[in-house]
This record gives C-alpha cells, structure tokens and sequence, in this order.
C-alpha cells in the first residue's frame, strides 16, 4: 500500500519513511503543503500522515482543502500541539486521527494499520485512473481506452497495486507482498503475473505502460 508523508522536517519524515518501508509499505514524501496538495489530488495513495506545521500551506489547511475536492483518503495529522483546541481544529478539518509528536514508533504504525483497516470495512468504491487505463476497484474491471480487461484475480490485485502508485518503483518483494503469494517461493512468481498482465495490456493497445526497473522491481507509467 502506498503512503503519503507531508513533513517539513527531514530527520522526521526519514525516520518515519524507514518505519513504514519497514512493514513493506511504499511510501513518498512532500515536505510542504503545496506538494503535498498536488500528490493528494492524484487519488492514488491508500492513506496520509500530515504535519500541522507545514510552511506555506499547513497542515489544517492542506486537510481542508483535500477535503472539499472529494480526496477521501484517510489522514492522520502529526502535531507537537497538544491543545484539545488544536485535536478538534484537526478533526474539524477532516482528518480521521490526530497523533501528538514525540510518538513512539509502534503506535504510529497502530494508528496507520487501524485507519487503513477500518477504510477496507467500509468498502468505499474506487475508482483508479492513469491515463487511459481505468481501474473500477469496488467492481473488480479495468478497461484502457474503453476496451475491458479479461484479468484473473491475481492479475486484477497486480493492477490495482501499479495504478494505484503510479510513477513509483515497487520491489518485488513489495508486490509479492501485495498479491499475498508465498513469500519462501521463487520471486519469479512476480516476473510471471507481469509478463501475463503485460501481454493482456498489449492487446488492448497499451504497451510498454508497465516499466522494468532493472535490479529493483515495476512501475506503472503515469
């Protein structure tokens, strides 16, 4: 799952990039309001943990606004604030849980599980779209241009993973992470949904979208 880390504050968000990476989630990261606006309005994050104190744009008014377009990505809000004041100004804006720095590494992560858990219970429809590909992930389709995908299970979850963090380069052990394979098997298992999801692509006019990035792993072409 792909998360997004809006912190101004290098030191912070390294230590919470290499928390997440650890439990093989793919994550990127914007250390202002104004970047971390732009990556929010692609809908393709499974989650967000924003700094209230962002320059430029903070993190209240980033939420406001992610809101009012319709992101309806789940956001925890990370603050030194520890004011009740400040705790409904977030919840106010539209965040779901609001964290007070310093924090300890397993309750970001229990805060992080918990939203992502309690956004797949509710089964919100999504809908995925990159270019000419669209993903329907409520109805288990994918069309490019138009045209409908015939995709196994497997191939369908592969997908659903790349477009949803299209432009960013996952590993495999990342994907076989994602499409619940066993992990102690060969990671050729990965190389093989590919080509197949590839060779479906293809037939639908839409080859090369899936790029080999050589030694580490795939990424969708945004």
């Amino acid at each position: 799952m792909q998360i997004l880390v809006v912190e101004d504050n290098p030191s912070t968000a390294r230590a919470i990039r290499s928390m997440l990476e650890a439990k093989l989630f793919a994550v990127s990261v914007a250390a202002d309001g104004a970047s971390g606006l732009e990556l929010l309005g692609r809908h393709v994050h499974d989650a967000a943990i924003v700094d209230v104190g962002l320059p430029g744009i903070d993190g209240f008014e980033l939420v406001r606004r992610v809101r009012s377009e319709g992101v309806r990505v789940p956001i925890l809000m990370l603050s030194g604030r520890d004011a009740i004041e400040d705790r409904v100004a977030g919840f106010a804006a539209g965040a779901d849980d609001y964290l007070v720095k310093p924090f300890a590494e397993d309750e970001l992560l229990a805060r992080v599980s918990a939203l992502l858990r309690r956004t797949g219970e509710r089964g919100d429809a999504t809908t995925i779209e990159v270019g000419l590909l669209r993903v329907d992930v409520a109805g288990c389709t994918a069309r490019y241009a138009g045209v409908p995908l015939t995709l196994g299970p497997t191939e369908f979850r592969l997908l659903e993973y790349l477009a949803r963090n299209a432009g960013m380069t996952l590993s495999r052990a990342q994907i076989l992470d994602r499409l619940r394979e066993e992990r102690t098997g060969s990671s050729n298992v990965v190389d093989v949904f590919v080509s197949q999801l590839r060779n479906k692509l293809r037939r639908c006019g839409a080859d090369g979208v899936i790029e080999t990035i050589w030694n580490v792993g795939y990424r969708l072409r945004p």
